[in-house]
């Protein structure tokens, strides 16, 4: 279904788009996807976003998993070529207005994109401004894998999470992983819920029955990282090391017991991740710990990762170093999802290393040996090329990721090893970044040593290798 706002004739339509151009520009319109190899339709082409501002406000249906979102989001995003339209991503919603640069704008909605056609064309390089006012239930998104993601309405409220594509059920976006900008999210709930979200707040006000939080995220953010969480939580406010960086922890009620003594490691596990991955790239840490069935997965939103009931330490490990790896150095598409999951599974050896567990290269040995009987699929697609997009996140590309490290710490050695992993964390800080600047990156650091074989046959070959 298309809609336009205003409605015109269609005579006057055709002769607006005719004659839109201002001061001599002459553009095109900005393209709906950018490629990804594996969702094609994700972000779109022509700008870059610089900043998110989004007003929300949610009411939860009582006696229903569905609920309310009225949003307001005003995108300022800079022009890469001239433009006459853009598109950006929104799934489901009502939209009710667009302005451009505080003038009305029609767009069309057909499937997740919103197309918006400017009174003025923009020009390559312009920073311009775009609002949009919507309104509706927002969607729970299906992944091609079956989980689940996007707005997820919870016994209490509601939690959003975006990998790969479901920031866009919630607010309308540049819907990829290559297009980063910093937000900042106001979030209206019900007087005696709270409301979460990433960086650090900002401020809080009641008003009548209703309470307004607002936070800001300063660093650049991919939008599959962003999240809300709605409900009742146990917010805790603290701070660690030397730096004294905030740390915020959110956790619902019923999990506060259990998630006790794990979340109390989590000094203890950022003093260990800077000490081996460099500087932390953020302005505060935390978690957010919701309930068992409002998740099927633990996700590293950035800033606070979110968990389904009381993380494990291995899990807590291993979304806390997605900041390094994932938040902070961000793929250039979903092709390159083990440069996030292999790093984040490496980190958990390296912890049980570290902390008495199995040595990394004895963790690996056993997995040669025998890791079908734990992941079967271990040895069915190389972790740089995933064989379809329902399997970005299966074992090969966490497992089979982390082995690629191991076997790049066997053949340099420790000293060059940790020089790569930092070095990479910095060099690409708050960036992105794909497999082939990563592996010229290794061969760089370490030019004396040859990694045609782990390239070839650990990282881009089919099957088990023949020799660990």
């Amino acid at each position: 279904m298309s809609r336009f706002a205003p409605v015109v004739p269609a005579a006057v339509t055709l002769l607006l788009t005719v004659t839109a151009c201002s001061g001599g520009v002459h553009g095109t319109p900005g393209g709906s996807g950018v490629h990804d190899p594996y969702f094609p339709k994700a972000g779109n082409g022509g700008y870059d976003v610089d900043h998110y501002d989004l007003k929300l406000a949610y009411t939860p249906v009582k006696g229903s998993r569905g609920g309310r979102l009225t949003g307001t989001a005003t995108v300022t995003a800079r022009a890469t070529k001239d433009l006459t339209a853009f598109d950006l991503d929104l799934k489901g919603m009502d939209v009710e207005d667009v302005t451009v640069e505080g003038r009305r704008a029609r767009f069309n909605r057909t499937g997740q994109e919103l197309t918006v056609r400017p009174h003025d064309d923009i020009a390559a390089a312009e920073t311009f401004r775009v609002t949009v006012r919507y309104s509706g239930t927002p969607e729970t998104i299906t992944d091609p894998d079956g989980s689940q993601e996007g707005w997820l309405p919870t016994a209490d409220g509601a939690l959003a999470l975006g990998e790969p594509t479901g920031s866009m059920a919630w607010f309308p976006c540049n819907n990829h992983p290559s297009d980063k900008a910093t937000y900042d999210i106001a979030i209206t709930v019900l007087k005696g819920l709270q409301a979460v979200s990433n960086g650090e707040p900002t401020g809080e006000r009641t008003s009548g029955n209703r309470t307004t939080s607002t936070w800001h995220t300063a660093e650049p953010m991919a939008s599959y990282l962003a999240t809300v969480a709605v409900g009742h939580y146990d917010i805790t406010r603290s701070t660690i090391g030397k730096d004294r960086l905030p740390v915020y922890v959110a956790v619902d009620p019923t999990e506060a017991k259990a998630a006790r003594k794990v979340l109390a490691k989590l000094p203890e596990i950022m003093e260990w991740e800077q000490y081996n991955f460099g500087p932390y790239p953020f302005s505060s840490t935390g978690a957010i710990v919701d309930r068992p069935q409002d998740a099927g997965y633990a996700l590293e939103t950035q800033n606070r990762p979110v968990f389904p009931g009381a993380p494990d330490t291995g899990t807590l490990v291993h979304e806390l170093a997605h900041q390094w790896y994932g938040d902070s150095v961000t793929p250039k598409t979903w092709r390159d999802m083990w440069l996030n999951e292999g790093f984040a599974t490496y980190a958990e050896w390296l912890w049980d290393e570290d902390h008495g567990g199995d040595t990394a290269q004895r963790t690996f040995d056993h997995l040669y040996a025998h890791g079908e009987d734990e992941y079967p699929d271990l040895w069915s697609f190389p972790p740089a090329r995933p064989s379809s997009a329902a399997h970005i996140s299966d074992a090969p590309v966490y497992v089979r990721g982390a082995m690629v490290l191991q076997q790049i710490r066997r053949t340099v050695g420790d000293d060059t090893f940790y020089d790569i992993v930092q070095g990479w964390a910095a060099a690409h800080r708050h960036g992105n970044a794909d497999t082939a600047e990563f592996t010229a990156y290794v061969e760089k650091k370490a030019p004396d040593k040859d990694f045609g074989a782990i390239w070839k046959d650990w990282l881009y070959g089919k099957g088990r290798p023949d020799h660990p």
